[in-house]
């Protein structure tokens, strides 16, 4: 992080540059390390739909909700999702009813507990980007392997190219995630800089991520859409060609429901049919669910980039990470969880 990159992020006056940190890792990276006193007015960072369970609509809380109460279920999940509110009741308030819920840190910790205990039904709550969804096709893997018949996921995996082709007029550039793209590669960002979409692949230390702001600053001022890799130690233009396919093995895309944006046709994955036996909305038999965000909740124009989390009436009101009233505060990876954390708290 050099004084000279820091100085044209300070001084810079020219048109407004307006970007979009697709990444919630980034944005509470960019809050947490200061990032944000280092820049011009004139540049502006946007938060957007990168954060997997603040995207995760709430007819998906409500559909493990009723696994559980309903079908017996044990719901094996990460932390985070525990506290997002359904439509009538989150997870964690649905555990006071009798509900079990087992907190995970892995798909294959859910599987590795629904091989020790049989005589329970298992479902992890399969969320994330292409980041994470490799692990939840080893779990089925796994569960394969071992012949259990008691495991599957009830899935909202959700891909980002449609994601970034729905936002891509809502910012002057992306901060593209880095995470995401050490499994899929930069050939996506590189199609995007073709159709007049800018961007930059960051990292996450602060040096990094003040060296991939200014490199989008130089190359916002030059007027010609780009792209720069600037995470090359993770980042490789093919990406992991073995989480690639195996995700290509076990799932397959699917129409999928973003919180705030809506359906994004084939932005979402399911399981392939030749693991039908996985997916829980097939054993289950499911029914569709529309879930009723609360009202007060502005996290659908957050993530869209439409407001900042302190413009929503409840931010900091009635609505707190210990009391969260949407996915956005609860996360955290969420934008609301960031302005609580480090920059926005109304006292």
């Amino acid at each position: 992080m050099t004084e000279q990159a820091i100085e044209k992020l300070k001084t810079y006056d020219g048109p407004r540059f307006r970007i979009m940190e697709v990444c919630g890792t980034h944005t509470h990276e960019i809050f947490r390390q200061g990032v944000r006193s280092l820049l011009s007015p004139q540049i502006e960072l946007i938060s957007g739909p990168g954060c997997p369970v603040c995207v995760t609509p709430v007819d998906y809380i409500d559909e493990a909700v009723m696994l559980a109460l309903e079908h017996g279920a044990t719901i094996c999940t990460f932390g985070d999702l525990v506290r997002v509110p359904g439509t009538k009741q989150s997870l964690s308030q649905a555990r006071g009813k009798g509900a079990k819920v087992q907190v995970v840190y892995s798909p294959q910790d859910a599987a590795d507990y629904a091989g020790d205990h049989p005589e329970e039904e298992v479902v992890f709550l399969s969320v994330g980007f292409e980041t994470t969804v490799p692990s939840s096709c080893i779990a089925v893997e796994m569960a394969i392997k071992a012949g259990l018949h008691n495991f599957s996921l009830l899935t909202a995996n959700k891909t980002m190219p449609v994601a970034y082709e729905a936002m891509k007029d809502a910012c002057d550039a992306y901060l593209y995630p880095g995470h995401v793209h050490a499994i899929i590669g930069t050939g996506l960002c590189e199609t995007m800089r073709d159709r007049g979409v800018s961007g930059v692949v960051a990292g996450f230390t602060a040096r990094e991520l003040v060296t991939a702001l200014t490199v989008a600053l130089t190359r916002f001022r030059e007027g010609r859409p780009f792209f720069e890799n600037c995470y090359p130690r993770v980042v490789k233009p093919e990406g992991n060609p073995a989480a690639v396919r195996m995700i290509e093995k076990y799932m397959e895309s699917c129409d999928a429901q973003w919180r705030g944006i809506g359906e994004l046709p084939g932005s979402g994955l399911k399981l392939r049919a030749e693991y039908a036996e996985f997916d829980a909305r097939l054993k289950y038999k499911l029914p569709k669910i529309e879930g009723k965000a609360n009202p007060a909740c502005r996290c659908g124009d957050v993530l869209r980039g439409k407001c900042l989390p302190t413009d929503c009436k409840v931010f900091g009101r009635g609505c707190t990470p210990e009391h969260p009233v949407g996915a956005c505060m609860v996360s955290g990876e969420g934008a609301c969880s960031a302005w609580y954390l480090y920059g926005g708290v109304l006292l």
